[in-house]
């Protein structure tokens, strides 16, 4: 099971380095806190770390990977 942000997180986290590359001091640039998380689910790895992921947990999330 995972939890991230969504595909524009990363286009988030390229803008920050290229401020930080220009000069800017990671201090005086602003927290940004994600507005949208993603659950996805692989079934194969949870079973075999012998977890079992409830059937509510499951149909909430965005992708499942039997």
């Amino acid at each position: 099971m995972s939890t991230g942000g969504p595909a524009g997180y990363t286009r988030r986290l390229a803008i920050y380095v290229d401020k930080i590359l220009k000069g800017a001091q990671p201090a005086d640039l602003p927290v940004e806190q994600p507005t949208k998380f993603e659950l996805w689910i692989n079934l194969k790895t949870a079973k075999a770390n012998r977890l079992t992921i409830p059937p509510n947990v499951v149909a909430r999330a965005i992708k499942v990977i039997k």
